[in-house]
């Protein structure tokens, strides 16, 4: 695991990031309403270069990215909204981390699977506001008829051969004692538009499938295969997904305090 989280340190995934999709704008509806405190002001762990971090800066007061990759941070700042005056990055380990709160909100992508959880929440649970809310978000495609071709491409080639795609972290939090869940909602699917290079290159974003670890001619092979999946699929050499979230949010249990309902987005 170690080993694989490294990965992100490399300058061609933080590269390949910026062909991941990006997270639909009800993600952002839904956090922003999940803020009831003051300051504004939001962490962001294992930030990576700023998909939630980014388009949620305008929205809030201030908001701290936190990722190990300098490469990340470095990709982050030169992106959309990665400069604005709100928004304060850091390089370091969320469990290390010199935190500035309190926050009102602690919003947390799939990189919440590589962080050392104990030492996670025991860092960030003295910086909450009263009735701050950590969130943990997923995101990605839905309802794709290639993905058998494109799942046996990924078994053959991923580093990660010990993957369960039934693993949920929220329940694995609160097995722990460390999450109790307040709520959660699936965003609508929202559709997006990609060119199959750009599909096949947001795989090599990923600690299993970087491009560093495979030989010149593995992710040749690789991109081949993804490549033959999709292109029945895909019209003029573009795909149209359907990209789909899902947020869950709560507190650590040491809290009493209740946590907000999420009102109904119009």
């Amino acid at each position: 695991m170690k080993e694989l989280a490294s990965t992100f340190r490399h300058d061609g995934v933080a590269e390949a990031y910026r062909h991941r999709p990006p997270y639909p704008d009800e993600v952002f509806d839904r956090l922003e309403a999940l803020i009831t405190d003051e300051p504004r002001s939001v962490l962001d762990i294992g930030a990576g270069e700023g998909a939630i971090a980014r388009p949620l800066a305008p929205r809030v007061e201030r908001i701290d990215a936190v990722d190990f990759s300098q490469a990340m941070v470095d990709a982050g700042r030169g992106r959309a909204d990665g400069n604005r005056p709100n928004l304060r990055w850091q390089v370091s380990r969320i469990e290390s981390a010199e935190l500035d709160g309190p926050y009102a909100l602690v919003t947390a992508g799939a990189s919440i699977h590589w962080m050392r959880w104990e030492e996670t929440f025991a860092r960030i649970v003295p910086h909450l506001t009263p009735n701050a809310q950590f969130v943990i978000i997923e995101h990605g495609p839905v309802d794709m008829p290639w993905w058998d071709g494109v799942a046996a491409a990924i078994k053959r080639h991923s580093r990660s051969q010990s993957y369960d795609p039934s693993f949920d972290v929220v329940d694995a939090l609160q097995q722990r004692g460390l999450f109790e869940p307040a709520g959660s909602v699936r965003t609508e699917p929202v559709t997006r538009c990609q060119s199959v290079a750009g599909y096949i290159e947001q795989f090599h974003s990923t600690s299993s499938l970087a491009r560093e670890l495979m030989s010149a001619e593995e992710a040749a092979e690789f991109d081949t295969a993804i490549e033959r999946a999709v292109t029945p699929y895909a019209q003029d050499g573009v795909l149209e997904l359907k990209i789909a979230a899902e947020l869950s949010w709560g507190r650590p249990p040491r809290s009493d305090r209740p946590a907000p309902k999420l009102p109904p987005m119009r």
